[in-house]
């Protein structure tokens, strides 16, 4: 089986309003591919409404009953409930009520505002990017990224070079941007994701690039690796390629969660490409 003996955590639902495959529809393809465990992280709730790309206060009740399901339906796949959380500024009594909510797995920080409100991720900001130094930009976001490390919230972070998503890359040596957030990881003993959807994007490289993952290995920061699925198709997708990289760098083992412990297993010698459909 493609996948076998690796999980994928950072999967989507509808609710998030961009996403096709229910966790039913995930479950079984998780099945498929062999993965061994599968993990659910749709955008957090917020109290009111925030954006149109999360799902909303009273959808959290239906998230929970669908993930339920799944377990249901396929009780010998072990099946983690989380969240990706937005590292977003005066929301600390909002992240306390959702932590009582139910008894997730894992929550995982990412940033895609920055303080200024600009979204990185978002296509309608290109203009930011190619109307002045993307370097800026990258700037402001490796800022928040460390502070959303430092923060104590999350159980690891996501997608660690976002910015480079639409292919806009500063000059000179990335560890610059690098180095701090690496730092931040050590100090608070978080993992970081392998997030393959950059394999779907215009840049065409791995969340994030090779070089972050060659220094967080030299630091003995811990990882994982995720697809980012908002579609079925995708679950699993670009595996071969993530542990190729992670095995060229050093990495022996990933980390898996359950009830917010996490642990460390074998990272497989290979992924056969068949991840993805």
């Amino acid at each position: 089986m493609p996948c076998s003996g690796l999980t994928d955590y950072h999967v989507h639902t509808p609710l998030c309003r961009h996403a096709e495959g229910w966790p039913l529809e995930m479950a079984a393809r998780a099945v498929e591919l062999g993965l061994a465990e599968l993990g659910f992280a749709d955008h957090n709730p917020m109290p009111a409404l925030f954006d149109d790309w999360r799902m909303l206060r009273d959808e959290l009740p239906q998230y929970l009953e669908q993930v339920a399901w799944a377990r249901q339906q396929f009780p010998r796949l072990p099946i983690r409930l989380g969240l990706e959380m937005d590292f977003l500024d005066g929301c600390e009594a909002w992240w306390e009520e959702l932590r009582g909510a139910a008894p997730w797995d894992f929550w995982i920080g990412s940033v895609h505002y920055l303080a200024d409100g600009m979204e990185v991720d978002n296509p309608k900001y290109l203009s930011r990017y190619r109307e002045s130094d993307p370097g800026d930009v990258w700037a402001a976001y490796w800022e928040r990224y460390e502070e959303c490390i430092r923060s104590g919230w999350f159980d690891f972070v996501a997608h660690p070079d976002l910015p480079k998503k639409f292919g806009f890359v500063p000059g000179g040596d990335l560890r610059r941007f690098y180095e701090p957030s690496i730092q931040a990881l050590v100090d608070t003993g978080l993992a970081y994701e392998i997030n393959t959807a950059g394999l779907r994007k215009d840049c065409r490289e791995l969340y994030p690039a090779r070089q972050f993952a060659a220094l967080a290995r030299e630091a003995g920061v811990p990882v994982l690796i995720n697809s980012d699925a908002h579609a079925v198709s995708e679950l699993g997708a670009g595996y071969a390629e993530a542990v190729g990289m992670l095995r060229d760098v050093g990495y022996t083992e990933v980390v898996r969660y359950a009830g917010r412990r996490r642990v460390s297993v074998p990272l497989p010698e290979a992924v056969s490409a068949g991840g993805g459909r």
